[in-house]
């Protein structure tokens, strides 16, 4: 029996149908729809690990292997691609300064495994309690603040290349204003490349490294360091992530479900949980970045509408081939640091921007002291950058620790005080589930 059943003539899409997880065009159709979702994971995929420091062919193979393995985990029901998740970015960068590269994988590897395990509870008892401990405002607060907590360091880049920085900005802008559909969605890619043309006319580009770069090789692995002091210390930082993966893959499991209309695609969401818990871990073992289900895929999906699997496939393998070319991960590295800090500016931003359409998409009700204060304090202490250092041990809690805590505390604690001295200061809204995070409006 074959994997995929073929929808209609193999060719066409009709105006009222959908080609669901279980079936699949023509397989030229089929790879054509796979590489597409390729180039659309790539513009954010490939900025995690320029970011961090990472390496990009590493986080590229990890990004391929992990998508087949949450096919694996799903059997083909749930069409996703994980690629490197943004929620990391801030504290890989805190980590790798204090404590080395090794100490952020360990966090990495962390994050996975917590990850699976709630993946295992949920797909044990169901979904539900994650809906109370994560309601919107909890859940759209600690997305903006991990945003917002990057502001420095998109400042501390555009302020290298200034004009370089300015024009990047400026065209991913008009590139997410001029075009519309696929075009639309890459805008930030498409940005890094104006960026890139821009650095090179003006004589910003070292191309030495390209240069002496193989066009044939297997990326470079790291290992993770859990013996060090400052190890446990980063560690810390990284808990935050487990509540934003959780977020984006509950909302990639309801939007793909809502889009086919397939209410049954929702029990996949342990399972998903569990695949990108096991996807994650295995990257931070070796040296790639965090992933995450993407909504940039998402979009696609919803132009094409097309939610086979069967692209899926083609798409993880052709990231993995593609990680096969130090060349290639060397030309990715050698992007200034202007065009990163013009593109880093819109992005760190939008990432703010997202846990603001959570609260926008839910109603959450901002006339409650509750809310108001769970969102205010945790934006606060995460742009402001509080800290809390032993100057004995060393050990410190940065300001995306402080701020998801904070925002924890107030939201539960206020919640039942509130209630039980009817005060009325209390989320007067029913706990609710967590919406589809990013992606277009349906």
């Amino acid at each position: 029996m074959p994997l995929w059943k073929i929808h209609g003539d193999g060719r066409t899409v009709a105006p009222d149908a959908v080609v669901r997880p279980e079936e699949r065009l023509s397989w030229p159709a089929t790879i054509a729809i796979g590489v597409q979702h390729v180039v659309a994971m790539f513009g954010a995929t490939f900025l995690v690990p320029i970011l961090t420091g990472f390496p990009v062919p590493t986080t590229l193979l990890f990004s391929g292997v992990g998508t087949i393995l949450f096919l694996l985990v799903t059997r083909n029901k749930l069409p996703s691609y994980l690629g490197s998740s943004f929620a990391f970015i801030a504290p890989v960068t805190a980590a790798t300064a204090t404590a080395g590269m090794g100490s952020a994988l360990a966090g990495i590897v962390a994050v996975g495994v917590l990850l699976g395990v709630i993946g295992v509870v949920v797909h044990t008892v169901g979904v539900k309690w994650v809906d109370r401990f994560l309601p919107p405002v909890l859940a759209g607060t600690i997305v903006a603040l991990i945003g917002f907590n990057l502001a420095g360091a998109a400042r501390g880049n555009y302020e290298l290349s200034p004009i370089t920085a300015t024009f990047t900005l400026a065209v991913t802008i008009l590139f997410a204003v001029v075009f519309r559909g696929f075009l639309g969605r890459i805008s930030i890619f498409l940005g890094v490349i104006a960026g890139y043309i821009f650095a090179a006319v003006r004589g910003e580009l070292d191309f030495s490294a390209v240069e002496a770069a193989d066009w044939f090789g297997l990326p470079s692995f790291h290992l993770p360091d859990f013996v060090s002091p400052g190890t446990w210390t980063a560690m810390a930082m990284f808990l935050p992530v487990v509540l934003v993966l959780i977020a984006e893959n509950v909302g990639h499991v309801r939007g793909v479900a809502t889009m086919v209309e397939d209410p049954s695609i929702n029990k996949q969401t342990g399972k998903a949980l569990i695949a990108d818990g096991i996807s994650t871990s295995l990257a931070g073992f070796f040296g790639g970045s965090g992933t995450t289900t993407y909504g940039e895929n998402i979009g696609v999906m919803a132009s094409t509408r097309v939610y086979s699997t069967a692209a899926y496939w083609v798409a993880g393998i052709t990231a993995i081939l593609l990680s096969m070319s130090p060349k290639f991960g060397a030309v990715i590295n050698s992007v200034p640091a202007g065009v990163l800090g013009g593109v880093t500016t819109a992005l760190y931003g939008l990432i703010g921007v997202i846990g603001i359409k959570i609260w926008v998409d839910n109603r959450v009700d901002f006339s409650r002291p509750v809310n108001q204060y769970t969102a205010a304090v945790g934006l606060i202490v995460a742009v402001g950058g509080f800290q809390i250092v032993d100057p004995d041990s060393g050990f410190q809690l940065g300001g995306i620790v402080l701020a998801t805590v904070g925002a924890i505390l107030i939201y539960h604690l206020g919640n039942l005080i509130a209630r039980v001295r009817k005060s009325g200061a209390d989320d007067p809204k029913p706990l609710e589930a967590v919406g589809p995070i990013g992606g277009d409006p349906a």
